[in-house]
């Protein structure tokens, strides 16, 4: 069996291709326009996103700064403490705070 299939009228055609063109249209048109928004949010964003950035990379270099002058305080203060537990620091507390002299100094006291 042979069947033939049925051509519809050409009226009814082009009415049904212009229907499908204009929803085709309409389609692309909300696809551009999904498109250009979320351009346009991931621009926003990204202005956002430079500009914490550059917060952030000062303050990196704050605290790079702030390593450094602790470091600094910590090798002075490791220099301080191997002082402290040297004779030489302890004769000179001895003298300035208890008064204290060696054996062999002559101390001259000025007359009252």
């Amino acid at each position: 069996m042979n069947k033939k299939r049925r051509q519809m009228p050409i009226e009814h055609r082009a009415k049904r291709r212009s229907s499908v063109l204009r929803q085709h249209k309409r389609s692309v048109m909300i696809i551009c326009a999904i498109l250009v928004m979320l351009t346009g949010t991931l621009s926003v964003n990204a202005v956002g996103l430079y500009h914490k950035n550059e917060v952030y990379k000062q303050q990196e270099k704050e605290l790079k700064t702030q390593i450094k002058e602790e470091k600094a305080r910590s090798k002075e203060v490791e220099e301080y403490e191997a002082y402290v537990k040297t004779d030489e620091y302890i004769k000179s507390v001895a003298e300035k705070k208890l008064g204290l002299v060696d054996p062999s100094e002559i101390i001259f006291r000025a007359a009252e």
